[in-house]
């Protein structure tokens, strides 16, 4: 009777610890759900929001020309950035913020916040803002790619890179329009790539 007891015990403590890894493995899985659902997000938010507004400035200054349409600008992070944190929070309550994710945070803060300084300073300052933007969000987003192992992505940061340098040669209300090119082939094109990749992974 003890031997039997003993097995017995020792099946439950089997099927228990089964049951645990299976639990363990469910969390996970859905976990990568989530992370897969919002992980283009903020590209595609960021992106289409900069090419929108980009496309703004350039057509009032064409009918204008005058300069305080630049200040449009601002509505970029007023627009983005509550969105951007929305998402991102929707991510946390689902516990899928890791080590990545906080690297990802740190790298855009920095870039986010000295990109914001430079462009106030560019309405005292001469400074070719454009230039420095784009070659600081292209910079970002070859960071982003390289610390997350995504090649589309970093492989897009590097062209935006080499593209921003065109800027420094455009003169005109023409540059409006290579910037808003520049974020579609750096931010847009990779954003909708993984978004694509991320809604198979959803379906298996």
């Amino acid at each position: 009777m003890k031997q039997n007891s003993l097995i017995l015990g020792m099946e439950d403590k089997t099927i228990s610890e089964k049951e645990s890894l299976e639990l363990i493995a469910r969390m996970i899985r859905e976990t990568q759900r989530h992370t897969a659902r919002y992980a283009a997000y903020p590209l595609l938010i960021w992106g289409y929001t900069t090419v929108v507004i980009s496309l703004l400035v350039w057509y009032l200054s064409l009918q204008t020309e005058m300069w305080q349409v630049n200040f449009l600008w601002f509505a970029l992070p007023v627009i983005a950035g509550p969105l951007t944190v929305f998402f991102h929070k929707k991510n946390e309550e689902n516990g899928t913020k890791n080590y990545i994710d906080r690297v990802k945070s740190h790298i855009w803060s920095v870039f986010g916040i000295v990109g914001f300084c430079l462009s106030c300073i560019s309405f005292v300052v001469h400074i070719d803002i454009l230039f420095v933007i784009s070659l600081l969000m292209g910079m970002g987003t070859t960071l982003t790619g390289l610390v997350c192992r995504y090649k589309p992505l970093s492989i897009s940061g590097v062209i935006g890179i080499a593209l921003s340098f065109s800027m420094l040669f455009i003169r005109g209300s023409e540059i409006y329009l290579v910037f808003g090119l520049i974020f579609i082939v750096m931010i847009i094109v990779p954003g909708h790539i993984m978004n694509k990749e991320m809604k198979q992974c959803l379906k298996n």
